[in-house]
């Protein structure tokens, strides 16, 4: 939580020194509105997430069992976990430098460079480094993707509370429901070892996650907040 007020007081003094701005015009004061925004997003995530990796664990002929050795506490454990990690990143990637980028660049250009740099950054968090260049490329692809999708749910909707909900919400599934993340087995875990993927039906999902839910947040997000 330490790292979180970093960031949040490092925010507000961008915010400060180059637009003479407080911490409110990243949209995080909480309305009900906003709260709703968070949920419906978090809700709609949670399931393109869970689509994914049911999807995957279903091509790869195996199936998710409930973990016995995971009861409430582990679960409250991993979903502030999940929370404290979606608000940190969505601080330092659709915070005060993508507020600051977007007046002086603009929109695209402004979550293409979010983009990229939540892109990059995933190498460090994953350690790529030494898994040489396809493996580097493909998580630059994903994670660049949901860059994009996040940066410009903050542009269109001008708060935080959006790109929030669809950040949590998808890695709420995947680390706390569905073991697919950094804090090991979780509420369900895989009954066993699955098959690895076929060559089409590895870039099903990879176009599910780089194209199709980024392509699908994008085009309602033009749609709702483009109408006169």
């Amino acid at each position: 939580m330490l790292g979180v007020l970093v960031v949040f007081a490092l925010s507000w003094l961008l915010l400060w020194l180059f637009a003479k701005e407080h911490i409110t015009s990243l949209g995080i004061s909480p309305t009900l509105h906003r709260i709703k925004v968070f949920s419906v997003a978090m809700i709609l995530m949670a399931v393109f997430c869970a689509l994914n990796l049911l999807g995957q664990a279903y091509f790869q002929d195996t199936s998710y069992i409930r973990n016995p050795d995971y009861g409430i506490s582990e679960a409250l454990f991993g979903t502030w976990w999940t929370f404290k990690a979606a608000l940190f990143e969505e601080l330092i990637f659709r915070g005060a430098i993508l507020y600051l980028l977007i007046r002086r660049l603009g929109i695209k250009w402004a979550c293409i460079l979010s983009a990229v740099a939540f892109g990059i950054y995933h190498w460090f968090s994953y350690q790529m480094f030494d898994r040489g260049l396809i493996p580097m490329i493909y998580v630059f692809l994903l994670t660049g993707a949901a860059g994009w999708m996040f940066a410009f749910a903050f542009a269109k909707s001008k708060s935080l509370w959006l790109p929030l909900g669809l950040h949590f919400g998808w890695i709420l599934v995947s680390i706390v429901i569905l073991s697919a993340g950094p804090l090991g087995d979780s509420l369900f875990v895989l009954k066993e070892e699955g098959l690895e993927l076929g060559g089409w039906e590895q870039l099903l999902f990879f176009l599910w996650q780089t194209l199709v839910v980024p392509g699908v947040i994008t085009w309602y997000l033009i749609k709702k907040y483009n109408q006169p």
